[in-house]
């Protein structure tokens, strides 16, 4: 993969200047580009330091052979949403990690990934952008490079990379646009659960209600914050736990987890710098609760 720049109008005048403010490329990923003599100024290899005038073309390639040798390649059916040579993107569904833990190392997303890389001749680490629970579905991003993977992460931090959830709460929701702004720590005495707690970090979960049934709502949900659990902590927060969800709310004869799906992101392409948005289809589970 290769990033393109062309100095005009005088913006910068040092390459380092340029690595570091335009394109927010960390120390870590600096030194590997200086080391491997991935940086060129006008087709030219040169040094980091170097000086830059108008209209020169700097030209930064990314092309490191990477594995991870720690995830065992297995095949698995990945529903692929879109794919280029930055990024993979799938629709994960539930019942299945995002990656191995010390307890299971196989049949996750990331396992069924390298298998697919390994396929195609891909010899690239497995970086996970976004993260999922087991139990909620919808999409997971792979990045293939490093650089494509700090940009997205990046996008997060200053939310201009936007989340989407569909999910089916129980109850009936007296407000129908709501904000939820209440900040989430981990509970005391557990390395898993979180918690609302005035002293955690700033949580941010606005939702407005699609349509209400019986004894449960539908729900649209805009995340403004990243936080472990945040939505679940947040709906249990305002006494309307998700559906299904056992660990801040309860068991349900209507669906074996939480009826939470992932099914909407937007945020800035990497290398295009256009606007892209990736939606998926709900899972059949939730589906079969709303129609």
């Amino acid at each position: 993969m290769i990033i393109t720049y062309i100095n005009n109008p005088l913006k910068y005048t040092t390459l380092k200047e340029l690595l570091k403010q335009e394109f927010k490329i960390s120390d870590r990923l600096l030194f590997k580009l200086k080391k491997h003599n991935k940086i060129y100024l006008n087709h030219v290899c040169v040094s980091i330091n170097s000086s830059i005038k108008l209209n020169d073309l700097i030209k930064i390639v990314i092309d490191f052979e990477e594995d991870s040798p720690n995830i065992i390649a297995q095949k698995l059916q990945l529903d692929i949403l879109f794919e280029d040579d930055s990024m993979l993107i799938l629709n994960k569904p539930a019942s299945i990690a995002v990656h191995p833990s010390l307890l299971h190392f196989d049949n996750t997303l990331s396992n069924g990934v390298k298998y697919y890389f390994n396929s195609i001749g891909l010899k690239k680490k497995i970086r996970i952008v976004n993260r999922l629970d087991k139990d909620t579905s919808g999409i997971v991003i792979f990045a293939k490079n490093e650089y494509v993977q700090e940009n997205l992460i990046q996008q997060m931090k200053s939310n201009t990379f936007k989340k989407y959830y569909i999910a089916i709460v129980e109850g009936l929701l007296e407000k129908n646009m709501f904000t939820i702004n209440a900040p989430i720590s981990r509970k005391e005495g557990s390395i898993i659960e979180r918690c609302v707690n005035k002293n955690g970090a700033i949580s941010i979960t606005q939702y407005h209600v699609i349509k209400k049934y019986s004894n449960y709502s539908l729900v649209y949900i805009n995340l403004l914050t990243g936080r472990t659990h945040q939505i679940r902590v947040h709906m249990s927060y305002i006494k309307h736990p998700i559906l299904g969800d056992t660990l801040y709310g309860n068991s349900s004869n209507l669906i074996n987890r939480q009826a939470l799906h992932a099914c909407k992101v937007n945020f800035i392409h990497p290398i295009t710098n256009l606007p892209i948005t990736i939606e998926s289809n709900i899972s059949e589970d939730i589906k079969n609760l709303i129609v």
